[in-house]
């Protein structure tokens, strides 16, 4: 019954936004934005909230993804579903690499070795000559996807964008409900039964990890065409702690969650950027409210409520 409801919630929702085109009620750029954001947010909840395991490091693979999709695009000129999945190939590969030395340890020291594991590179992004430095890669082209459509056209880029998310989803979905899920929520329980069962712990943390560093590096790559540009930002520490603020304000281990709590947070940047400096001092003033009105997030509040899952 919860999956029935789910799905007629996920229908609803994605035939609403296939109308944005078609009305001036929302800005679709902002909506694009929302869609990179809300992916990335989704590959860190995949790891927060089903596997338990907090990661300060994701801007690492979604900064990844972004620089190789967009030095891709505007040197090699390949198509664009050919940049976005070189993209998520690097982000995976370096994912991998990453899990393979987070692993061995958990809570906040898993968490500060992929923060230091980050750091270096974004060290590296600033040192190596493709990337450009403070300057990053500009003007990035969108390309014609399959060779044939193109999308500079903003709708165009909508409908690619929103085709993206809902793979994305459907994939993220078919993770936390299939049996690997289920095994990652017994560990993220309690680890030592899951390991007296028999179950590879090291094993399916690593995979997850790898799992969630490739959805991050999709929401990267998707992000260099939409914007056209891919930066130091993209791989900055901060970045990382928005995705989780995402999490967090959305609803952890919540499929909606972290897409709900991407749209709130972009928004939030986008209204309070005249405040200047303030913007950082209320945004967090109205997380900490959020925070303590929905502690379970918005989302898990509404699951809660309604008695389904979300």
């Amino acid at each position: 019954m919860n999956t029935t409801a789910l799905n007629k919630v996920t229908i609803i929702i994605f035939v609403l936004l296939t109308l944005v085109p078609f009305q001036d009620l929302l800005y679709d750029l902002f909506l694009m934005k929302v869609f990179c954001f809300a992916i990335f947010a989704a590959s860190v909840n995949l790891l927060l909230g089903y596997a338990g395991l907090l990661s300060f490091g994701h801007a690492a693979f979604f900064g990844t993804a972004s620089y190789v999709t967009a030095h891709i695009m505007k040197e090699w000129g390949l198509t664009p579903e050919l940049g976005i999945l070189l993209g998520v190939v690097a982000s995976t590969a370096l994912g991998y690499l990453f899990g393979l030395l987070a692993i061995r340890r958990q809570g906040i020291y898993f968490a500060m070795i992929t923060l230091a594991l980050a750091q270096v590179v974004y060290f590296a992004a600033t040192q190596v000559p493709f990337t450009n430095g403070e300057d990053g890669i500009q003007g990035v082209p969108r390309g014609e996807l399959f060779g044939f459509i193109d999308l500079m056209p903003s709708q165009n880029m909508y409908w690619f964008s929103l085709a993206v998310l809902l793979l994305a989803f459907l994939l993220i979905q078919r993770v936390v409900q299939s049996p690997f899920g289920q095994v990652l929520k017994s560990i993220r329980e309690n680890e030592p039964r899951a390991i007296s069962l028999g179950y590879n712990v090291d094993r399916y943390k690593l995979m997850a990890f790898t799992i969630s560093a490739g959805l991050a590096g999709l929401g990267g790559s998707l992000k260099a065409l939409v914007l056209q540009l891919a930066s130091l930002g993209d791989v900055f520490w901060h970045t990382s702690g928005e995705a989780v603020l995402m999490t967090i304000l959305g609803g952890i281990g919540t499929l909606w969650g972290p897409m709900i709590g991407a749209a709130v947070i972009v928004n939030l940047q986008n209204y309070l950027a005249n405040l200047g400096g303030w913007s950082t001092i209320a945004m967090g003033a109205i997380f900490v409210i959020c925070v303590l009105a929905f502690r379970r997030g918005i989302v898990g509040e509404i699951s809660h409520r309604l008695k389904i899952k979300l």
